[in-house]
Parts: C-alpha cells; sequence; structure tokens
C-alpha cells in the first residue's frame, strides 16, 4: 500500500514521549534488569525502525520483535544489539537466524530434533540463540510439561551450534485487578525455573503489565511493549504507577465545508439524515486507513470543539457536523490534543469496542507516519 503523503491525513509520532517512557521505567528496574523494547508490529504502527532509535537512546538494551522478518529489517536498519523474535520460527529459517543474528523461541523437542537434522545438511556460521518458552497457563505457545523442559536444557549445553540465551513465560492477566491467576502462572514459572541445572543468561517474564503492577515477577529481562508507547496496558482497569506520555496523535483536515438543507441525507445508506440546515465538513481518512465504519457517532476535535462523525464512515472519508462554517484547511484532531481537549486512543478504543492495542495496529500504512523529538 502507498504511503498517502499527499493529502492532510497523517499520524505524528512523538520519540521524546517514547524515549522518557523507556527512561522512567529503566530508572525503575533493578540495577542488573534489561528492558528490551518491543516493536513487533511496525512498532505497534508507530514505526518500528523509528521506535526503536527512541528506545535505544531511552535506555533500552535490546529488541523484541514477532516475526523473522521484523528482526531482519532492523539488522539492516544497523541495529547491533540483541533482538527476540517471540513467535515460533521455522526450521527452513534457521540460516536466516543464524546470519542475522537473531534469538527466537523453542517450545517443543520435536523443534530441536528437526533442527539438529536440518543442520546436518545445512550447516550455518554462527551459533543459534535459543530462549525456551514455557507455557504457564496462556496456552499459546510453550513447554507445559517440566520433564519436557529439561530435557531440552540438557540436549542444549551437549550442543556446539546451539546457544541457551533464555528462558521465558507470558502472564496472561498482569493487567487485571484480581492477581490469583497471576500468582498461579507465577508459581508455576519458578517451580519451572527450580527444576533446571543452572540459568541461562536471561531470565524473563514481564510484559509491560507485569513490569508497572507485579514488579516481584521473576527474572532479569523486561519486555517493554504498549507501555512504552504511553498506553496503559490495563485501559482503564488500574492505575498507572507513573505517568505514561502517550506518543501518537492522528490529525487531518476539512476539505469541504457545505451547509446541507433538512432532510439531507449523509453516507451511504443515508443512516443519517439532517434535522434542520447543518453545515457538514468532509474529512479525507476511512476505514482503508484504520479509522473503521464502528466510529460513525464519536467524536472528533475542530477547533477544540467536539464534532460528531455524521454517516457511514467511507472507505477514504468521512464526515461530522460543524457547529458552524470553517474555512477548507482547518485542522480536525482524531487521536490527540487541540485547544485543550483531548480524545486519547482508549476513547478510539471504547468505541471500537476492543483495545488500544488493535487501534494503533489497525492504523494503515496509506497514513503517513510523521515524527518529531
Amino acid at each position: 500500500m502507498v504511503v498517502s503523503i499527499h493529502r492532510p491525513t497523517k499520524a505524528i509520532i512523538d520519540l521524546k514521549a517514547i524515549k522518557e517512557n523507556v527512561e522512567n521505567e529503566v530508572a525503575r528496574l533493578p540495577k542488573a534488569t534489561n528492558l528490551f523494547a518491543v516493536v513487533k508490529a511496525n512498532g505497534y504502527g508507530h514505526g518500528a525502525i523509528e521506535t526503536a532509535t527512541a528506545a535505544l537512546e531511552g535506555g533500552a538494551s535490546g529488541f523484541c520483535v514477532a516475526t523473522v522478518d521484523e528482526g531482519i529489517e532492523l539488522r539492516e536498519a544497523g541495529f547491533s544489539e540483541p533482538i527476540l523474535v517471540l513467535g515460533i520460527v521455522s526450521v527452513a529459517d534457521i540460516g536466516l537466524l543464524s546470519h542475522y543474528n537473531l534469538s527466537f523461541p523453542v517450545s517443543t523437542n520435536e523443534w530441536l530434533q528437526e533442527a539438529a537434522a536440518f543442520l546436518q545438511k545445512n550447516p550455518v556460521t554462527n551459533p543459534l540463540k535459543v530462549h525456551l518458552k514455557v507455557d504457564t497457563g496462556m496456552g499459546r505457545i510453550g513447554f507445559i510439561s517440566n520433564e519436557e523442559l529439561l530435557l531440552a536444557v540438557k540436549w542444549l549445553q551437549e550442543q556446539s551450534m546451539f546457544t541457551w540465551e533464555g528462558i521465558f513465560t507470558h502472564f496472561a492477566t498482569a493487567d487485571q485487578a484480581d492477581d490469583t491467576y497471576w500468582q498461579e502462572q507465577n508459581q508455576r514459572f519458578q517451580t519451572a525455573l527450580a527444576c533446571l541445572p543452572e540459568l541461562p543468561r536471561y531470565v524473563h517474564a514481564g510484559n509491560s503489565a507485569t513490569a508497572l503492577w507485579h514488579a516481584e515477577a521473576v527474572g532479569n529481562m523486561v519486555r517493554y511493549g504498549i507501555a512504552m508507547y504511553g498506553l496503559n496496558p490495563s485501559g482503564t482497569t488500574l492505575p498507572e504507577t507513573y505517568p505514561l506520555k502517550p506518543a501518537l496523535s492522528l490529525v487531518s483536515e476539512l476539505v469541504q465545508v457545505k451547509l446541507l438543507e433538512k432532510g439531507a441525507g449523509i453516507g451511504y445508506g443515508e443512516t443519517y439524515i439532517t434535522p434542520q440546515a447543518e453545515w457538514i465538513g468532509t474529512v479525507p481518512i476511512g476505514y482503508a486507513d484504520g479509522w473503521l465504519r464502528k466510529m460513525q457517532g464519536f467524536s472528533l476535535l475542530v477547533a477544540g470543539e467536539y464534532c460528531e462523525i455524521v454517516g457511514r464512515v467511507c472507505m477514504d472519508q468521512l464526515m461530522i457536523r460543524l457547529p458552524r462554517s470553517f474555512p477548507a484547511g482547518t485542522k480536525v484532531t482524531l487521536i490527540g490534543e487541540d485547544n485543550g481537549q483531548c480524545i486519547t486512543m482508549q476513547k478510539v478504543a471504547e468505541q471500537l469496542e476492543t483495545i488500544h492495542y488493535e487501534v494503533a495496529c489497525t492504523l494503515s500504512a496509506r497514513v503517513p507516519r510523521e515524527y518529531k523529538s
């Protein structure tokens, strides 16, 4: 998808906010604890390379990505810090993992055996860095049996082309007020660690929510994700332990303003009919940009005034009801601050009945990202 730079719609990313969010978390961590900035999914829609740079300036010591390709993107951009791929990788990609020095998770002994057979025919130069994943209750990927986990550790210790670099788990409810299940998962992880003959370089269980509300979690590394972008991992369930600074604003402009008579239909399906003569403004953003149809009825900011989206959101445009005439070119704020008023990504998520993670990741590549620091 081409980036549409020749229209006024854009996402503005405050890199200083990202840097400060990382700095604040690093300052809270025990001295020997590493912070790996999670920049998967194009930095949660904020831009992987740019946010990785800001995180590094804030004190991050490594990065987490979701896929091999995302890791390669960072390496080719010049990042030499440790990079951990969080998703399961294919044995066929072992050569890439070695060449680009990417760490990766292993969750079954079968994968290790397949990898050993693959390496006999396809030797690599650099040792493969493995993080064993323990499924303590997420139900996603990872070893369930401690016996199987111990077999994997012993096998890795005997291999010259594998380095056992880490062990980790992921908490399912670290962002919830009731910590009962979190405690259960944490205990399972500690039990798994206790059965091992030794521990690797990295032991990590902390995501953003764990870092904020469960500092007692076992480990010497934190995977700092959504909070780095200034967003509360719990939405509104738990208060932030320190102020997070949102990094992303979404803005556009009015491209046409017109006075419509009473009874005029607006948008596909005529889902809004003007009850009286009204000023209607058109904004060039739609569901192809990630501003979804369910946003009908939500209000945007024009000169600090809330203006409701009327009619269905189109693929590329939407219409808002204005309190009066505004000139074409007037700024419209969809996410962010304007004249003392603010639309948060959390508010957008509530309109969509989802979470702000999804809102950030849904903003399409067509929307230009503009960076300020």
